[in-house]
């Protein structure tokens, strides 16, 4: 489990190859721009009016690097003039802003205010407050419609994670749990298929979570990796009817967070040996056995 500002949209990076969350921030930049561009030519995209100053001439790729990984983006040309949008100019810091507002979408919706905040980061100009929530609107459609997608196929192996994060509710600050499922179908693609919001890690919570899954038309899981959390164990085994097993992450990350700084590169060495063998024999338990002491050893030469 995390707490951490940008923890979901870390975990849904490391949970799928991240095209869907590119694609979003991709279409957010280009209506933007397409917003900047109609306040410069005084046109609208095929709008015949008498205040037009010039028209569109294609467009040109550009990437742009973020923490969402690399967009590639479509720059609008101008028949007369120019135009560049200002966050690809260097030294400008517009993609935490960006990121923030794609994390927005994935919890409770975008605001109005996040997204304005994002086009005063991004340094963009001529963008009327009335245009602001059709932009709103647009990411949160497509994120829905992403997380209510139909699951078709089988999916025999499901991952089930939590991220704890900080959201506004009733004018206060209130932790909530994030649950994302993982799962990889039989031709091993891995996709984020669900994402769950709650005050707690309740067995409701969870049954209710998985029964959304089974409803959208998830079957033939076999085996579920989550963490220990007996809540969610009961709610895989009446829910799934599916194998469980306890994800070897978690230990590892909390046995070298534990460990002296300098000794933490030899200590994720010796966990990973013990927790993810090359070959599964009747040795791992000594594996372990030995690993732990090795440990015991490097925590007492710290002291």
């Amino acid at each position: 489990m995390t707490d951490d500002r940008m923890a979901l949209i870390e975990q849904i990076q490391k949970s799928t190859d991240g095209d869907f969350l590119r694609s979003v921030a991709e279409h957010t930049l280009h209506r933007l721009m397409d917003f900047e561009v109609e306040a410069l030519i005084g046109a609208a995209r095929h709008e015949r009016t008498d205040t037009r100053t010039t028209y569109r001439n294609g467009s040109r790729p550009r990437q742009f690097d973020t923490r969402l990984g690399t967009l590639d983006l479509k720059i609008p040309k101008l028949r007369q003039g120019s135009y560049f949008p200002a966050f690809l100019e260097p030294r400008k810091t517009a993609e935490k802003a960006l990121t923030a507002v794609i994390q927005e979408a994935w919890i409770q919706g975008v605001s109005t205010r996040k997204v304005d905040d994002l086009v005063q980061a991004l340094g963009m100009t001529g963008i009327s407050k009335s245009q602001v929530p059709a932009v709103c609107q647009e990411i949160d459609t497509r994120v829905q419609s992403f997380l209510e997608r139909p699951l078709e196929s089988e999916w025999p192996y499901l991952w089930l994670d939590a991220t704890y994060l900080k959201v506004r509710q009733g004018g206060r600050i209130v932790s909530i749990a994030a649950i994302i499922a993982t799962g990889v179908n039989q031709d091993g693609r891995r996709e984020i298929l669900g994402l769950g919001l709650g005050q707690s890690e309740a067995a409701i919570f969870w049954i209710e979570f998985l029964r959304s899954l089974v409803r959208r038309g998830l079957k033939g899981v076999k085996l579920v990796i989550s963490d220990a959390h007996e809540g969610l164990k009961a709610a895989i085994s009446q829910v799934l009817s599916a194998t469980w097993q306890r994800c070897r992450v978690g230990p590892l990350k909390n046995s070298v967070q534990v460990s002296a700084a300098r000794s933490r590169l030899a200590s994720t060495k010796i966990m990973k040996g013990a927790l993810f063998p090359g070959i599964r024999t009747n040795n791992e338990r000594s594996r372990s056995r030995a690993a732990a002491s090795r440990l015991r050893l490097m925590a007492a030469a710290a002291r």
